[in-house]
């Protein structure tokens, strides 16, 4: 089991029924949209003034910003936390996942790119010691991740297998895209491609490095064993 620095932020449950349920829903389907035209994550008073509720009852079920964006970022990415595959051959499972995730990361770039900006926004205001919220702390990709490596990770020595997940945990999520769109001007399905490829590169080194492992334990000199018995003889 991977453990992380932080506990990772859970969304608020949501009310199954009634005027509870309704409200809920109407909160953050506003906060998705304000996302989505703004760009950013909205207080909780912006959000209660568009939906027209009162601050009061909008801070019952969002009370800071980061439980506001950890319910949009579950409402949007929902099925990608779902995610479960039965594949064996650990590639093909690592592709299952990058093809079936990766449109919708697409589709809900507005708020991940909103999600990443309050943590890097938090991040700082931590670290100067001025953060007055609860953080919003990520990285579900992780068990994610950790589901579709099992095929790999059980060849793989524990080192090699931890270092690829860290190191696919940079390619699997919004990142690529702030990189290849922002600064390359690259389109969404080339994103995609560029994300899957650099996925493969980064099995093939682990594959390279399990090899070379199994290879030098193979050359590596064996240390004579010494008789106790034999060696208190001659001794003598």
């Amino acid at each position: 089991m991977v453990r992380l620095k932080h506990k990772l932020s859970e969304p608020p449950p949501a009310p199954e029924r009634g005027v509870k349920a309704a409200t809920f829903r109407l909160l953050l389907e506003t906060a998705m949209t304000m996302i989505q035209q703004d760009g950013h994550v909205p207080s909780i008073a912006e959000v209660a003034a568009r939906a027209k509720v009162s601050r009061a009852t909008t801070y019952r079920y969002f009370p800071s910003r980061s439980a506001l964006v950890t319910a949009v970022v579950d409402s949007s990415l929902g099925p990608v936390r779902a995610f479960a595959s039965n594949e064996p051959d650990g590639r093909a499972r690592i592709h299952e996942l990058f093809v079936q995730t990766f449109p919708r990361f697409t589709e809900f770039e507005p708020q991940m790119r909103a999600a990443a900006q309050l943590a890097l926004e938090q991040w700082a205001l931590e670290r100067a010691g001025l953060l007055e919220e609860e953080p919003y702390r990520r990285g579900h990709r992780v068990r994610i991740l950790e589901h579709a490596l099992e095929p790999l990770a059980r060849t793989l020595p524990p080192a090699t297998r931890d270092r690829l997940h860290r190191a696919l945990s940079v390619v699997y999520g919004i990142e690529p895209y702030m990189v290849l769109k922002d600064i390359w001007g690259v389109p969404d399905r080339e994103v995609e491609k560029i994300a899957l490829w650099m996925a493969d590169a980064l099995i093939d080194a682990a594959q390279r490095a399990r090899i070379a492992a199994r290879q030098l334990r193979r050359v590596a000199p064996q240390r004579p064993i010494r008789h106790r018995g034999r060696a208190r003889a001659l001794g003598q």
